[in-house]
């Protein structure tokens, strides 16, 4: 059982930045591979950024193609916590950003947590 708590939301001016952290809990976190997705209103939950598993020396990242080039997934095995760095927001970027992990990469993610709330003004 894995236990997620997002922090760093918040309401931010577009062009800004934001700095989201998940808490997990557990000794095993360097086994999860975790990642990081959002809902807009109205709108399904989408894929923002993942991180496999492991150590710095191992370790991958992907981003959906609205987000490459602005964030960046990192993650911090001895603190069990891994980060979203977000810059040069956009309105688009509104949403509750929601923290997730899994064990294996064809794995579903099937541990959340309970979100973080990010509004970007015009």
């Amino acid at each position: 059982q894995v236990l997620l708590v997002e922090s760093g939301g918040g309401l931010v001016q577009a062009g800004g930045s934001l700095r989201l952290s998940c808490a997990a809990s557990g000794r095993t976190f360097s086994s999860y591979d975790m990642g990081w997705f959002r809902q807009a209103p109205g709108k399904e939950r989408e894929f923002v950024a993942g991180i496999s598993s492991g150590f710095v020396w191992s370790i991958s990242t992907h981003y959906a193609d609205s987000v490459k080039g602005r964030f960046t997934i990192s993650r911090d095995n001895a603190k069990n916590t891994v980060y979203l760095q977000m810059n040069n927001l956009k309105p688009e970027d509104t949403g509750v950003y929601y923290c997730a992990a899994r064990q294996g990469s064809t794995a579903s993610y099937n541990y959340w947590g309970q979100g973080t709330q990010v509004t970007v003004s015009e």
